[in-house]
This record gives C-alpha cells, sequence and structure tokens, in this order.
C-alpha cells in the first residue's frame, strides 16, 4: 500500500492517486467513521460571492501548468491560443518536461522554466509573473495545489474532479470569494459539439421546458486500470471506495442546460451500486501469477453506480459510472423537454413535436443541427479540430477560458460549478453505503436563486457569459 508521504512523492510522475490508511478501510464497513463521509452544513461564508465574477482582463496570460500526464496536451494547446504565454512547468519525469519543451519549440514558443522536484509546485506559484495555475495534477493534489495558488494571487484551473470530500468542495469555494479570483474546473465535455448544440437548443426553446436530462461515464478501462496508470492508483482507490468516483463528464454538460446554480440547484440524490464483479472477473481472465488477481475480491467499488438528483424547481437528472464491465465508450448526454428530446449515444438523435413518437430523419437532423449549432463551436470549432484534444472540445474549452479571462468576462463554469459537480464523489458513495437519500449543499449559499441561467447569444464576441 502507498501511504501519503510516498503519493506526494510520486503523484505528479505517474497522475497516480492514492486515498489510503485505516481510515479508508473503516469506510467500507462503517461511513460514520471516515472523516470523507462529512456533513453538508453550510459554513458561513468568509468572502462575497464570485457568482459571475469580472476580473481586470489580462491582456498575455502567464501560464504555469502542473502535472504533464494530461497538462502536456494542455501546454500544446495553449501555445496554439493568442495572449497566452507558458511561464513554467512542472513534473517529475524528465521526459514529460522534454515532450512539453518540444511542443513549445515546435509552435514558436520560448522554452518554460522548468520545476522537477517534490513539491516544487509551490515555488510555481510563488511567483510574480504567473497569472493562471492549470492544475492536471492526480484528484489529491487538485485542492492543495489551487489552494496554494489562489493564497498567491493566481486564477486556479483544475482537472477533474476538482475535489474528492464535500469539506474540500467548500474549501475551493471558500478560497475563491475570500481572493474574488477564478477557480474553474476544467470540464471539457461541456464543450463538446453536440453538447453545444443540446445547450444552444435548451436556451431557444426548441425542446421547450427542459425537465430531464442524463449523463454518464461509461467506459471499459479494466485493462488500463491494471496495466497503464501509474502505480495502479485506481485500483487503490477501488479498494476502498464505492458510489461514483468520476461524476462530472456527464454531469457537467446537463447540469449548464438545467441552470444548475443558475436559476435552480441539485437538492438531493439517492444513489445505487451493483456489487463489484467486472474486475474480478478481467484479472481472473487475464492475469498470471499476480497477487492482484487474489485481492480482487476486496475491490468495493460496484460497477455500476446509478444516481438519481432532484433539483428544487423540481426537475431530475440521472448519472451513471461504469468503468469496469464490457460496454462501448458512452456519456448518454440526454436532455428531455416537453417539446422533444436530444441524446448523443451511440448515436446523435432528436425528436421534436408533433412527430416526437420517433427521431428526425438524418437529413433533416443534420439541418436542424446545424441550424443550432452554437456560437462558440461555430467559431473556432474547425481550429478545435485541427488542433485536437478529444476532438475538439478541450481546444474549446481551453480557448474559452483564456478568450474570458482577457476580456475579463466571468467563466463559464463558476467554483461553485465544480463544487456541486464533484461533491457526488462523496455524496453517492454516502448514499450508496447509508441506502439512503442524501442532501446536495448549496455551494452559492442562496445566491442561485438570483441569477438567470447562461444565456447563448449569436454575438461577434461570443460572449455568452
Amino acid at each position: 500500500m502507498i501511504n501519503r508521504r510516498q503519493f506526494f512523492k510520486t503523484s505528479l510522475a505517474g497522475g497516480a492517486l492514492a486515498i489510503v490508511g485505516d481510515k479508508m478501510q473503516a469506510a467500507a464497513t462503517n461511513p460514520g467513521a471516515n472523516p470523507i463521509l462529512s456533513g453538508t452544513d453550510t459554513p458561513p461564508r468568509k468572502g462575497k460571492s464570485v457568482l459571475g465574477l469580472r476580473c481586470k482582463p489580462i491582456d498575455k496570460v502567464r501560464i504555469g501548468v502542473v502535472g504533464l500526464g494530461r497538462g502536456g496536451g494542455a501546454v500544446d494547446r495553449l501555445s496554439h491560443i493568442e495572449g497566452t504565454e507558458i511561464v513554467a512547468i512542472c513534473d517529475l519525469i524528465p521526459e514529460r518536461i522534454e515532450r512539453a519543451q518540444n511542443n513549445l519549440k515546435k509552435n514558436g514558443r520560448k522554452e518554460a522554466a522548468t520545476y522537477t522536484k517534490e513539491e516544487e509546485w509551490r515555488k510555481m506559484c510563488e511567483r510574480d509573473d504567473i497569472d493562471l495555475i492549470y492544475n492536471a495534477t492526480p484528484w489529491e493534489l487538485h485542492v492543495p495545489i489551487a489552494l496554494y495558488a489562489m493564497d498567491h494571487g493566481k486564477h486556479a484551473v483544475v482537472e477533474v474532479p476538482a475535489a474528492l470530500t464535500v469539506k474540500d468542495c467548500w474549501a475551493l469555494v471558500d478560497k475563491a470569494e475570500e481572493k474574488q479570483l477564478h477557480c474553474m474546473m476544467l470540464e471539457n465535455c461541456c464543450y463538446d459539439f453536440f453538447e453545444l448544440a443540446t445547450l444552444n437548443m435548451a436556451r431557444l426553446g426548441v425542446l421547450g421546458e427542459i425537465i430531464h436530462a442524463e449523463g454518464a461515464y461509461i467506459h471499459d478501462l479494466r485493462k488500463s486500470k491494471y496495466d497503464g496508470y501509474y502505480k495502479h492508483w485506481r485500483l487503490e482507490y477501488s479498494k476502498y471506495h464505492t458510489g461514483n468516483p468520476y461524476p462530472t463528464h456527464g454531469l457537467g454538460p446537463i447540469a449548464q442546460i438545467l441552470g444548475i446554480n443558475r436559476g435552480d440547484r441539485m437538492e438531493y440524490l439517492s444513489s445505487v451500486s451493483t456489487n463489484q464483479y467486472g474486475l474480478a472477473l478481467w484479472s481472473k481472465n487475464n492475469l498470471k501469477d499476480d497477487e492482484r488477481i487474489t485481492q480482487s475480491e476486496r475491490y468495493k467499488l460496484g460497477d455500476m453506480n446509478t444516481t438519481i438528483i432532484h433539483t428544487a424547481n423540481g426537475k431530475t437528472l440521472m448519472v451513471q459510472h461504469d468503468t469496469t464491465s464490457p460496454r462501448p465508450y458512452s456519456r448518454i448526454h440526454l436532455v428531455q423537454g416537453t417539446n422533444g428530446v436530444a441524446i448523443k449515444y451511440p448515436n446523435e438523435k432528436v425528436a421534436l413535436q408533433p412527430a416526437s413518437h420517433e427521431f428526425m430523419k438524418e437529413g433533416e437532423q443534420k439541418e436542424l443541427l446545424s441550424k443550432y449549432e452554437h456560437p462558440l463551436s461555430k467559431y473556432i470549432g474547425e481550429k478545435a479540430k485541427a488542433v485536437g484534444g478529444h476532438g475538439g472540445m478541450d481546444f474549446i474549452m481551453d480557448w474559452r477560458l483564456i478568450y474570458c479571462i482577457r476580456n475579463g468576462y466571468p467563466l463559464d463554469q463558476s467554483v461553485y460549478d465544480g463544487a456541486a459537480w464533484s461533491s457526488l464523489v462523496e455524496l453517492t458513495e454516502r448514499s450508496v453505503l447509508d441506502k439512503s437519500v442524501v442532501a446536495i449543499p448549496d455551494f452559492t449559499r442562496g445566491e442561485w436563486e438570483k441569477h438567470s441561467p447562461l444565456p447563448v447569444i449569436d454575438m461577434k464576441d461570443v460572449l455568452f457569459g
């Protein structure tokens, strides 16, 4: 087992996650004994709301990237965006540093300062010539790096999920409010082309009033869990936790469509998980003379988790997670309105009244999606496809982030979104273990009632914040 000190020594190197120790083992049998399964009481506000936060425009956004496993791709994408400078990069693996420097050189950018030792991300955050810390490290490092960055006057963006506990979600919210800085979770799926189109259709009333939506992260990762993750960190996590450890890819886009944290909020959830079957079966069929075969019975993460969420305005969401079953990749992305429905997987389909008993024919649907293409993907989509990153959505996300910071606009995803969406990591586990309905904190502390959902306005400057 990897102890906490060993984790911090190795996490940047391998994108590793290890939440370990007796407290984690206790969670399997006694959730009340585990401090990560904390309450959902609203703590007193330490600053002021950052919902709709506008900061001073920054013409050239100076960036430090921490963790070059996923962050290496960000270095490449960001160097294709006008108004950016990659000032520093941080990772423990020399090959990743070299690869990132080569990409900068290839894209006509100057070499970045490098940090290659344990916890040197602190030195990066302390620099005076950085505006934004781009945090692509393992899960357990998301919160400490983001907090440290904001403490040193930097905007912070973090990979998904933003935090693993409700307590840490509140820590991000409180720090952003105290410092009046942006803290955004990098939920790239909000910027996929079909997701953006359905957001546009929903805002323009094409689907009627949205009453229900579904999202998921269904992706067979068993081989990579055993062979592809440094120190087998996903397996380590699976030993001690159940629920939905990775909810935001499916939840983020549909939460935005439903106006969560801006006009509505997630109120409570109920979550159920199957037993664990897939890991044990895969290890038995694919591993030989490996102690992990006998260890597989210890895994607590159920194969399929299904969570139902009820909102303050009487809407519902369903979110699923399964990375250990033989199923093709799916995020579902189903949006149900009073006038029709749109669904992304396995094939993009739309049905509208009066013929909503069947999906639209291919030509008719193509015309509809073209008509309601989101102005953001219409403006930057072709370049996004050329630069890449999950089909272009990563580039759209990065481009939009930099665009808003350069112009002093609110970000599309606030710290409240990152907190609310990420809180499901803990809350679904609590619901599964306690067989209970669980309240979801209002991270906006009531501000959601004072704001309308993000509009989509076809403007030349593609602003919809």
